[in-house]
């Protein structure tokens, strides 16, 4: 069996059973992120001596019978934009360039206290402003597919890294869709948390009332036992859980609207799979989601140029032009807009739980309505990276402008996730009903 590409609670299991050892897995990674010709552009630093540490005490623990739990010993891949004590942790920025971070983020923290070993920081888009996952100014990682694509973002590296080899899972950052694109573009499994139910402290911020840390990994068992690491509390129950009984939405109109042949052949491939598999599907449209969707200009750029301005200003020169300007379109929307339009999303929020998905266990929509498009292209072309960026994105940010948690799952179509969105704060209930449809898509 090849460990460096086997799910990370097998290899839990596989240390528990002594069958693999923390140490020689650990090495395993490093070499192979090392030797690997596109290891520099997955990784924007590997923390070498720290990982060594952190494999030896998985080592000893697992000797003598005091593992942590059933990740004690496994090694992952960190985003660049979370803390991580006494190494450069820059968000893939040149604004950041040279800074060290005191201590760990809370959430690197907690897994480090259960025996994780990190491996490193992965590369991800400036500043995580983008979900494409290009970036000029450090480097921008291979798509695991081909690596001519775009691998996704902001969490293109996390996702990278897992998706070859290199980490048995990764802990990213979503906003907008950073985690769940770059998973979707790359054959895994994705899963962004509810709003607030992860400690954000010592994770540099984008939007702060949008962003979450959520783990991108092979399987949602996977993602349910780093949920439980990074956020607190037990993991998910997924004994027997099976799409057979699920109440599904598939979401019509916009999640469809300018999709390419491929993901929508693939999302109803898997949408026939699933009920085949004895889970009940109701087509609905809303416009409430148009009216949601419509206040994403008046609430991401603003919020991240509010943060940002002061050190964007003081050395524009430092930036991606396409982020740049995404960036400043922020200043465009006056104070009172930026008001009224949250105040309108709390009320969508409101209408979307008592009017549309309150009766079903998740909604269904296509991950990403088109395949990875070609980087040369991206960098060349203004308008057809703009265009790219807005389509990659729009269906990921319902999740988050509604305030749900969603997973991506791999539908078996290159490239081609299939999205499940559930109900606030029910984080645990969400990776169960996916764990279902996982079983009956066949896939992992």
């Amino acid at each position: 069996m090849d460990w460096l590409r086997a799910p990370a609670v097998r290899q839990g299991r596989a240390i528990m059973a002594g069958l693999l050892d923390p140490i020689d897995q650990t090495e395993a990674y490093l070499e192979a992120a090392r030797k690997h010709p596109y290891g520099r552009r997955i990784y924007a630093r590997i923390t070498e001596a720290r990982a060594r540490s952190e494999s030896v005490a998985a080592h000893d623990r697992a000797k003598g019978e005091t593992r942590h739990g059933i990740l004690d010993g496994v090694a992952i891949s960190w985003k660049d934009n979370i803390d991580s004590g006494g190494t450069r942790t820059e968000a893939g920025s040149r604004l950041l360039e040279g800074r060290v971070p005191r201590k760990d983020a809370i959430v690197l923290s907690r897994a480090a206290r259960e025996g994780l070993v990190c491996l490193g920081k992965t590369h991800m888009t400036e500043l995580a402003f983008s979900g494409l996952g290009l970036n000029p100014n450090t480097a921008t990682p291979p798509n695991a597919l081909d690596p001519a694509l775009a691998p996704g973002g902001s969490s293109s590296g996390a996702a990278v890294s897992v998706a070859l080899g290199l980490a048995a899972a990764a802990i990213g950052s979503d906003t907008g869709g950073s985690l769940r694109v770059p998973a979707a573009w790359n054959g895994l499994v994705g899963f962004k948390p509810s709003h607030d139910s992860v400690p954000e402290k010592g994770v540099v911020p984008l939007c702060r009332k949008f962003d979450v840390v959520g783990p991108i990994a092979h399987c949602v068992e996977d993602c349910a036992e780093l949920l439980a690491v990074i956020a607190g509390g037990k993991a998910a129950d997924l004994h027997d859980a099976t799409a057979r009984g699920l109440r599904l939405m598939v979401l019509d109109g916009l999640p469809l609207d300018e999709a390419e042949p491929a993901p929508l052949a693939a999302f109803q491939s898997a949408l026939e799979r699933l009920a085949r598999a004895g889970a009940s599907l109701t087509h609905v449209t809303t416009d409430w989601l148009d009216q949601a969707m419509a206040l994403s200009p008046q609430l991401f750029a603003p919020e991240a140029y509010g943060i940002w301005r002061a050190q964007i200003e003081d050395a524009p020169e430092l930036m991606w032009q396409p982020i740049l300007d995404r960036f400043r379109g922020g200043a465009e929307v006056s104070g009172p807009e930026y008001v009224a339009a949250w105040e309108q999303l709390v009320r969508i929020r409101r209408k979307w739980i008592k009017e549309v998905a309150s009766s079903y266990d998740a909604v269904l929509l296509p991950t990403v309505p088109i395949l990875p498009p070609d980087a040369a292209r991206l960098l060349a072309e203004e308008d057809y990276f703009v265009r790219a960026n807005l389509l990659t994105l729009r269906n990921t940010r319902i999740a988050n402008l509604l305030g749900l948690p969603a997973v991506t799952l791999p539908t078996g179509h290159r490239g081609c996730g299939i999205m499940l969105m559930g109900h606030a704060g029910r984080d645990r209930h969400l990776l169960r009903v996916a764990a279902g449809a996982e079983a009956a898509l066949g896939v992992n």
